[in-house]
């Protein structure tokens, strides 16, 4: 199965289990891989025969600068449906959610979860 992969989503949202990330916010980094056959697209070099890529990024949008969750896992999920939901191609997606800045008491590089989701 071919792949769209859109890397490096940044936006600001307010979630997290703590008051102060609730209040405050913080960035949120989102990595998307939507699978699907794009041997249509690559024939035919028409935007209908794939998935819009700005489409996908305004819907990431919504979420993780939307309703504050305590989980990052609740925006991963979030994101990964509405997904499957709006674009009918896509037939499995892998939603990555990166917190760089969550409250661990040491140094570290980032936090993440990845959920991955398939149409039924």
């Amino acid at each position: 199965m071919d792949k769209i992969k859109l890397t490096g989503l940044n936006f600001y949202g307010y979630h997290g289990v703590l008051p102060a990330e609730r209040q405050m916010g913080q960035e949120f980094s989102v990595d998307v891989s939507m699978y699907l056959d794009l041997q249509e697209a690559g024939q035919s070099d028409k935007l209908e025969a794939t998935v819009n890529y700005a489409e996908v990024y305004a819907v990431v949008k919504k979420v993780v600068e939307g309703q504050p969750r305590k989980l990052i896992e609740s925006v991963g999920e979030e994101i990964a449906q509405n997904i499957l939901r709006d674009f009918l191609p896509v037939q499995r997606v892998r939603v990555t959610v990166h917190k760089p800045h969550a409250p661990l008491p040491g140094v570290f590089m980032d936090a993440s979860i990845s959920v991955v989701r398939s149409r039924a």
